[in-house]
């Protein structure tokens, strides 16, 4: 399992616009294939913080996603961030069911 985190720093007046930009690539990217979570969220105490979480089955899967955001031209319309760090980790499930 690939998993990819990742924080970004936006004006806390336009935290809202900010996510509300992402929710088509949100749900565009929960479609496709391998995906198995994929969300911004608005880190809860910090108001210029928004956390990216993304958990995908296999490395070409992400591979695969990171090509179509790249054919596709990269960044959604809307607020931009003012910083963003995103870092990928292989992870091994602590018990299978």
């Amino acid at each position: 399992m690939i998993i990819v985190g990742g924080i970004f720093e936006v004006d806390p007046a336009q935290r809202d616009v900010f996510l509300a930009s992402r929710h088509e690539a949100m749900r565009t990217s929960r479609a496709e294939h391998g995906c198995i979570d994929y969300v911004f969220g608005a880190d809860p105490i910090e108001p210029n913080r928004v956390v990216l979480f993304e958990r995908w089955e296999t490395q070409a899967d992400l591979d695969a996603h990171l090509a179509r955001l790249r054919a596709e031209g990269g960044r959604p319309d809307g607020v931009q961030p003012l910083s963003a760090s995103v870092d990928m980790y292989t992870a091994e499930p602590l018990r299978r069911d």
